[in-house]
C-alpha cells in the first residue's frame, strides 16, 4: 500500500464522529451527574430524517429517588414524554405519555398519567416507523459513581 492511501485510511478511521455520522441514532454511554437537580443524564442523539446530516437530542435522565424508570426529556419542548423501565425486556418496555401530561418538571407529572408499558416509540420527528433503541441502563447509584459531574 502506498504511503498516502494508507495515511488517508488512517485519518479516516480515527476521524472524530465518523462512527456516529453512519448511525441513525444513539446515545452518549456515560451518564453525567447533574447536582443541581440531583439526577443522572445521557444524551440520545437521532436523525428524524435518513438523509439529515446534522442530529437532534432528548435527555434520557435517571433519578436516584426513582430508580425503576429513565425518563425522556424533550429540550426543545421543555417537558417529560416517557419513560424506559429499567431491567424491562420485550415489547413492554416504554410507557409514553398524552400530550396533555406532559410537564417541564416532573413531580407535576401524576404517576397514574403513565400508561402500561409498551413497545419502544418510534425515532421522534420521523415518519419511517423506525423504533428508538432502549437507552443504557449502566446508571450509576449515586454521584460518586457517575463518570463526569457537569
Amino acid at each position: 500500500m502506498r504511503p498516502i492511501a494508507f495515511l488517508a485510511l488512517a485519518v479516516a478511521a480515527f476521524a472524530p464522529g465518523r462512527e456516529a455520522s453512519a448511525q441513525r441514532q444513539y446515545y452518549e454511554t456515560t451518564y453525567t451527574y447533574s447536582p443541581t437537580h440531583q439526577y443522572y443524564y445521557v444524551r440520545y442523539y437521532y436523525r428524524p430524517v435518513v438523509t439529515t446530516e446534522e442530529y437532534s437530542y432528548h435527555y434520557c435522565i435517571y433519578y436516584p429517588s426513582h430508580p425503576r424508570y429513565i425518563y425522556y426529556y424533550n429540550p426543545t419542548r421543555q417537558v417529560y414524554w416517557g419513560r424506559y423501565e429499567i431491567g424491562s425486556g420485550g415489547e413492554k418496555r416504554y410507557s409514553i405519555l398524552a400530550e396533555k401530561d406532559r410537564k417541564k418538571d416532573l413531580k407535576d407529572i401524576p404517576e397514574d398519567a403513565f400508561p402500561k408499558p409498551a413497545g419502544m416509540p418510534d425515532i421522534p420527528e420521523s415518519k419511517d416507523k423506525v423504533a428508538i433503541e432502549p437507552p443504557p441502563e449502566n446508571v450509576p447509584k449515586d454521584a460518586k459513581d457517575a463518570g463526569k459531574k457537569e
